[in-house]
Order: C-alpha cells, then structure tokens, then sequence
C-alpha cells in the first residue's frame, strides 16, 4: 500500500488520557520520499513539530514535540499505523510514548479532514 502524505491535515478523534492533543489540535503534514514532517497546534499545544520517517505500508515512525500551554516542553515517539477509509480519507491508529514528563503511554486516533 502506497501512501502518501503531503500536504494531508489530520485531526484527534481519540486520545487516552495522559495525552495533550484534543478536538482542536491540528496536524499539517508534508512528505518527501519517505519522510514525513509536520507541524501541529491547537486546544493545549501552542505549537509543535514532527519528524517521521515511512515504510512501504504507510506505517510513520516519529518523534515529536510541542510546547503547551503551561510553556512546558514535551518531547515523545510514535508509531501510526494507517487505515483507508470508505471514502477515500486516512485514519492513524497511533501507539506513542512521552520521551518527557512521567514516560507514560498511550493511543490516540487522528482523522484526515
């Protein structure tokens, strides 16, 4: 499966609850050959970037970090995992892990819009 991620905008669905991204946190995604950048804000975060790089399934390794309201750094990993939906769209499972703060882990969904 071929994926291509350029310029896709992704939004959280779900998150457990030790995560920072919400409903109103955005995801501006760019490719070039297999890998992938972005940038996100939105709700907690006042401004964050990824880096990820991609496999022949579509499956995005990355590292990330924001800094959120409280000024505070957070920095973690990710794997994303995607799924085609019925109407074309991309949905990330995403497995992740603070590098940051407690260590803890946790899964979130984002959605294309």
């Amino acid at each position: 499966m071929t994926i291509n991620y350029h310029q896709k905008v992704f939004r959280s669905v779900s998150n457990t609850d030790n995560g920072e991204v919400t409903a109103e946190t955005t995801f501006y995604y760019q490719q070039q050959d297999n890998i992938v950048t972005a940038t996100y804000q939105g709700g907690p975060i006042l401004s964050g970037n990824l880096i990820a790089k991609v496999d022949e399934n579509g499956i995005l390794e990355m590292r990330y970090q924001h800094l959120n309201q409280q000024l505070e750094f957070m920095t973690g990993r990710c794997i994303s995992v995607p799924e085609v939906l019925e109407n074309g769209k991309l949905r990330l499972h995403e497995t992740w892990q603070w590098t940051s703060g407690d260590q803890s882990r946790g899964n979130s969904v984002i959605e294309e819009v």
